[in-house]
């Protein structure tokens, strides 16, 4: 990416419409904060500018931001005009291109991005919007347009008319600007009389009447310019953003059964030729490796680890726990805070004890070792190698099995020694 382009991310606003106080760029999305792909998207188009703006609850969102974007703060939200005036500053003798996205715009992909600073550059504009045009323009600012067909001006919808309001071209938000056209035009913004906020969408207007030169790239996958003012928009994005990390995960050799019913977090590695069943939920920093069978009907909390060759069955949650190759956990059970050994054997019904009320206490299943059905671990405990526990036992905590050792009862006991 050009050294001529700076980049500014509007990350000010609340959770109003949401009814949250968490602000509404930290409001997760697949298992991560929806500001977190905006992010992602500014590192992958390698802009070296950055600003991002901040207000509602800034502390929380300093702790994602990296430490090469300078953050601004607005102290008063009072529009998105006005959240870019607070960052120019911070662009003082910067001479080129503006690109403006916004922290609750997580699908936006880079290539759409690169075409429209690609198109901004082409046409030496000072403007140049991302529209799109959808059947349902719905809750969008509206496109204006003079009788040449130029662009003259957005219309946000509730400062619409009723003729306005059939306008089926509508305005993402997402910008480039002439830096210093920007700046010269943010002077004359005033504020709506309604909410008195100051509307960047106002720039377009007062540079057509300039006589600046502003153009468009509209856009194909209208999806990708989703905002979330809503829970129903996080909703939606939520699932798009999940039809993708499902889709990717298929392309790189994973079988996912009903894509439809499986929950995978961002992030999450998974090895080729494992199957994923229906109504699988795997949480963030989950690893998977080649081979394994997981569900149905099985949650894997983050943190969890899964070896090659692991079949993971029907109606079970493991939690932060580690499993080696070649174990089996075919059903109905609890696993958590568990590291177990390869080749183990865990029975329908079996649950690790992991909490006393205060703390998490580990279990350790070493290699080769089979758990009876409706087993009940009491951590911290140590089951040893190849050995076994019979049917409904209770391993006490601190009252390890040994090796090759078979034990039965509640509380159990030492039956015999295997040889």
């Amino acid at each position: 990416m050009k050294k001529n382009i700076a980049c500014i991310i509007l990350a000010a606003g609340k959770s109003t419409r949401m009814k949250s106080e968490t602000p509404k760029a930290l409001h997760p999305l697949c298992g991560r904060p929806v500001l977190s792909y905006v992010l992602d998207l500014v590192r992958d188009l390698k802009i070296k500018k950055v600003i991002a703006v901040l207000g509602y609850k800034h502390q929380e969102l300093r702790k994602l931001i990296p430490s090469g974007i300078k953050i601004t703060l607005q102290k008063k939200l009072a529009g998105t005009a006005d959240a870019v005036k607070t960052a120019l500053p911070s662009l003082a003798g910067f001479k080129g291109t503006v690109l403006v996205l916004y922290a609750d715009n997580p699908l936006l992909t880079k290539e759409s991005v690169r075409k429209l600073l690609a198109r901004h550059a082409e046409n030496n504009a000072d403007l140049t919007l991302l529209t799109a045009t959808v059947e349902n323009p719905a809750g969008y600012g509206r496109i204006l347009r003079d009788k040449y067909a130029g662009i003259s001006g957005v219309i946000e919808e509730k400062d619409a008319d009723d003729y306005q309001k059939e306008i089926k071209e509508i305005n993402t938000g997402i910008a480039c600007f002439n830096k210093d056209k920007l700046a010269a035009a943010l002077k004359e913004v005033r504020a709506n009389n309604r909410k008195h906020e100051y509307y960047l969408t106002d720039v377009a207007g007062i540079l057509y009447k300039k006589g600046a030169l502003t153009e468009n790239l509209s856009i194909q996958d209208v999806s990708e310019a989703l905002g979330i003012n809503s829970r129903t928009d996080l909703a939606k994005c939520n699932a798009l953003m999940q039809k993708k990390i499902n889709e990717r995960l298929m392309r790189q050799g994973v079988s996912i059964v009903d894509p439809g019913s499986v929950f995978i977090n961002y992030g999450v590695k998974i090895g080729v030729e494992s199957v994923i069943y229906p109504f699988t939920v795997i949480e963030k920093n989950v690893k998977i490796g080649k081979r394994c069978s997981i569900g149905p009907f099985v949650h894997l909390r983050e943190g969890t680890r899964v070896e090659n060759d692991v079949l993971v069955g029907n109606f079970l949650e493991i939690a932060r726990s580690s499993l080696a190759e070649k174990t089996l956990i075919k059903h109905f059970g609890y696993i958590g805070d568990a590291r177990i050994g390869r080749k183990a054997n865990i029975g329908a019904g079996v649950v690790t004890a992991n909490f006393d009320g205060r703390r998490k206490y580990t279990t350790v299943i070493k290699e080769g070792a089979f758990i009876g059905s409706d087993t009940v671990l009491v951590a911290p405990v140590k089951v040893g190698r190849d050995a076994e526990t019979g049917a409904g036992s209770v391993i006490l905590k601190h009252k390890n099995v040994p090796d090759r050792s078979v034990v039965v009862g509640v509380p159990a006991r030492i039956l015999r020694k295997k040889r």
